[in-house]
């Protein structure tokens, strides 16, 4: 039995360091509850000449993945420098080489998952990521571990906090949308190109690896519906509010006799939900098991060191498997072939904002167009709009299939006297 483990690790950003940080302040307690030393031998880079912080000085800089991936001393491999199509043919390799994999890599587990896994079961590999869906917040292993005994039927989060951030600045001091993006950028909560996370496609890919896992099926990125929160309004965060909900990016994957569903969009919830106390770039995760009921996790979903430690606390794991001698045995194939629900079996609240024409009869033209597709409504709002020949509506719905409410939002649209469709939002809060 090895009393050290080697380690080689492929990118030295701000996660790289906290790994390193981590690594060399925790030394101690990681030997205790490993019964081994820990050590990162080699480091991969692009520029060999930029001055480093490395752990130890026996520790190797190199700009050859091939140093890392071909040295039969190494026994895990951390990837956290990112990207795709290149890093997939690097972690790859490694596996092959028989070497355990630890990332925080939600792009490579959402789109490679399944290659991935084959080939860890392959070569007896572990492959842990709980790094790559929320960050500091650990999930993945409460899912896969604690809830394990338990049958999830529903999964709800913030699972991006960049837009949480800017949602939440929204709301607290009425700062409008590109301001607060701006904020962002400069805090360092988003990058310069932020679409990834404004448009939903950050999140999208944590619902997929969640889906995944919780509902036991092999749930792909394009099986994700998306809406970012470009298109959401001051006006529209005062109205949710005047309502009795906030609004936040909400992935929401749900399961039950029908199949499965999930998406991603701004959802209004109820100000006494959990998820609406979650504020600036924080994430939290609403499970509902049907043994368990409801439990959430809740904790920074990203920074130099919440997300270093979650690569750790896995590297950690690996190391304990390899003392066991179980390691590659932890990957379960889904158990359940892919089951999407239709629109007809997706069911959820709306909101709906709209200006129309101030005239006798209008509303009544509107809930009969609504009714012929059976929705009511539960709550809703009119008042004077900017031009005096129009009024501005806001209305929550009663439970409404996502099929019927097309068919009635087409008819919406191809009315005279409306005179624009402004907002249609996801309502949620409950099971």
């Amino acid at each position: 039995m090895k009393n050290t483990i080697t380690v080689g690790l492929l990118g030295l950003g701000t996660v790289g360091s906290g790994v390193i940080e981590i690594l060399n302040d925790h030394k101690e307690s990681i030997q205790h509850k490993t019964g081994c030393d820990v050590t990162i031998t080699k480091v991969l880079v692009n520029d060999l000449s930029k001055p480093r912080h490395l752990p130890n000085e026996t520790t190797q800089l190199t700009d050859r993945y091939q140093d890392i991936t071909e040295d039969p001393e190494i026994d895990v491999v951390v990837e956290v420098m990112g990207g795709i199509d290149h890093t997939l043919s690097i972690v790859l390799e490694a596996m092959e080489q028989g070497k355990h994999i630890v990332t925080a890599n939600k792009d490579l587990i959402a789109q490679h998952g399944a290659q991935l896994f084959e080939t860890s079961q392959r070569n007896s590999c572990d492959l842990y990521y709980e790094a790559s869906v929320a960050g500091g917040t650990p999930i993945i292993r409460p899912i896969l571990d604690g809830l394990s005994s338990d049958r999830i039927s529903k999964m709800m989060g913030i699972v991006n906090g960049t837009t949480n951030f800017i949602l939440d600045k929204m709301t607290r001091e009425g700062a409008d949308f590109e301001s607060v993006l701006k904020e962002a950028q400069d805090l360092g909560f988003a990058e310069a190109d932020p679409t990834a996370d404004v448009d939903g496609l950050d999140a999208a890919r944590k619902m997929a690896i969640l889906s995944i896992l919780g509902f036991s099926m092999p749930f792909n990125l394009e099986d994700v519906s998306v809406k970012g929160i470009r298109g959401t309004s001051l006006s529209d965060i005062k109205y949710a509010k005047q309502l009795g909900y906030s609004i936040k990016l909400i992935g929401i994957a749900d399961h039950n006799e029908n199949g499965a569903s999930v998406s991603v969009e701004p959802t209004l919830l109820p100000v006494e939900h959990p998820l609406s106390s979650v504020h600036d770039e924080y994430n939290a995760v609403y499970v509902y098991g049907d043994a368990v009921g409801e439990t959430m996790f809740y904790g920074p979903g990203a920074g130099k060191l919440p997300t270093a430690t979650a690569v750790v606390s896995d590297l950690i794991a690996v190391i304990k498997n390899l003392r066991l001698g179980v390691s590659g045995t932890a990957y379960v194939q889904p158990q359940f072939t892919k089951q999407l629900k239709s629109r007809k079996d997706q069911l959820t609240k709306k909101y709906i904002r709209l200006h129309v024409m101030d005239q006798p009869g209008m509303l009544m033209e509107l809930t009969k167009i609504f009714a012929q597709y059976g929705i009511s409504f539960d709550q809703i709002i009119q008042r004077q709009a900017d031009q005096n020949d129009e009024r501005e509506l806001m209305m929550i719905t009663h439970q409404v299939s996502e099929e019927d409410f097309d068919k009635a939002y087409h008819e919406l649209e191809a009315l005279d006297t409306i005179r624009s469709i402004d907002s249609v939002f996801r309502v949620d809060g409950g099971k």
